[in-house]
């Protein structure tokens, strides 16, 4: 299995289940490759502060629900799409780990809840 592939089943596999589906469509997989094309495969926060940082995840910045998953305008369109590093997508996602998500709870650089 390619890196391509790893990170694919990746996020598949932590996909919400109604995504699920949607993340292995091949109009997905097409509007992926072609967006991370578009922006030279760099995080696009990163670049916005000069730094040259390859991308990880093709983020929605609208986010996909279970009431929006069929309308492509949201899912494929390129204008509600970023291309982040794994630590721009997860401060994006989780915050920047300063903030209070439990007493004794936070969320680690790879975003997963540990205790603190």
């Amino acid at each position: 299995m390619g890196k391509s592939e790893g990170y694919r089943q990746g996020v598949i596999d932590i996909a919400k289940e109604y995504a699920k589906k949607f993340y292995n469509s091949k109009q997905w997989q097409d509007c992926r490759r072609s967006y991370i094309s578009k922006v030279h495969g760099l995080c696009e926060h990163c670049l916005e502060e000069g730094k040259h940082v390859p991308g990880y995840i093709v983020d929605h910045v609208i986010e996909i629900t279970p009431s929006n998953i069929n309308d492509p305008e949201v899912t494929l369109n390129h204008d509600n799409l970023q291309y982040l590093c794994l630590a721009c997508h997860n401060t994006k996602t989780f915050g920047n780990g300063e903030e209070v998500i439990r007493d004794g709870l936070m969320f680690d650089s790879n975003g997963e809840l540990v205790e603190s």
